[in-house]
């Protein structure tokens, strides 16, 4: 596992150089950029970056197609299949070693080795020594804690809990409350969700995915297990089960004391119920806090695309400090990749806002891989089995275990 803050300065002395881009002969460029941030809140300002970017670039047009997080994946791998993918993607963090190991992506090395002491998280866009997208927003998970409920569970007004052990009890006594009220809000099944929620258990247990040297899979390991047999215990014992929204509603109700969530809480807080009285704290581990899970948002350029150079020059105009402080405004968002955009005020002195800057120093991204995407698959049926249809949780990492390794040995 790699500190998403961290990147190696052997293989960034390693990176390699990219091929420079294409121009049409009449010096129009007309570009397709695919992105996810359809959000009626945040989508206007994407629009507004691109409206300014082509008025300071006459020459260029910037065509925008919305991609949703239930089947964008699969839309972009069909599209470099078909050789019609567009010219800039955005990309989830563990996506990128999927198409850059398949030529898929543009190698942006020699453009972008200059900015990497600028910004945060260049672990997820390297792959093979060499660079192949720019990262832009990134985002971790907290945990949030509804003060109220503590006090009525018995607890002082500013107790948070710092292990698995004070975590449960806190749990406990607030389910104890009485009906409709829930200890902690557990994840169901959700794409791309459930096993997010659980990684950060897992590794604050010292469990990992794959052996040091990727010759096999270590999740059915007595750690694994241990840090399992724990979320299950929590999810049966004092859960509200359900999707991300309706778990945040039920939070935003008062219904559910402790839920783990990402930034976009903290809007609908601002939005919603800003008078609700919350803590934000980092996720437990087995003695003390432990890391989260952390991904982001990456813009890449298609290998096949034929305006490299203006491609590039709107990641770049997209990633600029100012219109990442822009976007998280807007989006009223935590985590920019831009150092000097994290030094704003606004970062500083938002209420909350620190727990997610400290909680992104300690998290983790998965392993880099180009397997990770069906790895993901596996580890959430695995626990989607073993939380919420009674399979023995032993039996059901080792099969997940199984399926890992047979994605190599394929």
């Amino acid at each position: 596992m790699k500190h998403i803050l961290s990147f190696s300065t052997v293989a960034l002395a390693l990176l390699l150089s990219c091929t420079g881009g294409e121009q049409r002969s009449d010096g129009q460029a007309t570009l397709d950029w695919w992105q996810f941030w359809t959000d009626p809140a945040i989508k206007p300002t994407i629009e507004q970056m691109v409206a300014d970017f082509e008025s300071q670039n006459p020459n260029i047009t910037v065509n925008i197609t919305d991609l949703t997080w239930a089947n964008g994946h699969e839309k972009i791998v069909m599209a470099f299949s078909s050789n019609t993918a567009p010219d800039i993607v955005e990309l989830g963090s563990d996506w990128i070693p999927e198409f850059s190991s398949a030529g898929k992506l543009a190698n942006l090395t020699a453009d972008l080795l200059a900015d990497t002491s600028q910004f945060y998280a260049w672990t997820p866009a390297v792959y093979d020594s060499a660079l192949y997208a720019m990262p832009w927003i990134l985002g971790t998970r907290v945990m949030f804690i509804n003060k109220n409920l503590v006090k009525r569970a018995g607890y002082d007004d500013n107790y948070i809990p710092l292990n698995w052990s004070q975590l449960k009890e806190l749990c406990y006594k607030i389910d104890s409350l009485g009906k409709d009220i829930y200890g902690f809000g557990a994840n169901a099944a959700e794409k791309h969700r459930l096993y997010k929620k659980f990684l950060p258990f897992f590794w604050s247990n010292k469990a990992k995915i794959m052996s040091e040297d990727g010759s096999f899979s270590t999740f059915a390991s007595d750690r694994a297990y241990a840090a399992l047999k724990y979320y299950k215990e929590l999810c049966d014992s004092t859960s509200m089960v359900d999707t991300q929204r309706r778990l945040e509603d039920a939070f935003l109700d008062g219904k559910v004391g402790v839920i783990i969530s990402g930034d976009w809480l903290l809007k609908r807080i601002h939005n919603e119920n800003p008078d609700i009285d919350i803590v934000t704290t980092l996720i437990p581990g087995p003695k003390y806090p432990g890391p989260s899970f952390v991904g982001g948002e990456y813009l890449a350029v298609s290998e096949q695309s034929k305006q490299k150079a203006a491609a590039l020059k709107f990641i770049r105009y997209v990633t600029s400090p100012e219109n990442q402080l822009r976007f998280c405004k807007a989006n009223f968002s935590a985590n920019p990749s831009s150092k000097e955009a994290a030094k704003d005020s606004f970062f500083v002195e938002t209420p909350h806002f620190q727990t997610f800057v400290k909680q992104l120093a300690l998290s983790r991204i998965p392993e880099i891989d180009e397997h990770w995407v069906y790895i993901e698959d596996i580890i959430e049926n695995a626990l989607e089995k073993a939380l919420y249809q009674n399979a023995p949780p032993a039996q059901t990492l080792y099969e997940a275990k199984l399926e890992i390794e047979k994605l190599y040995a394929e």
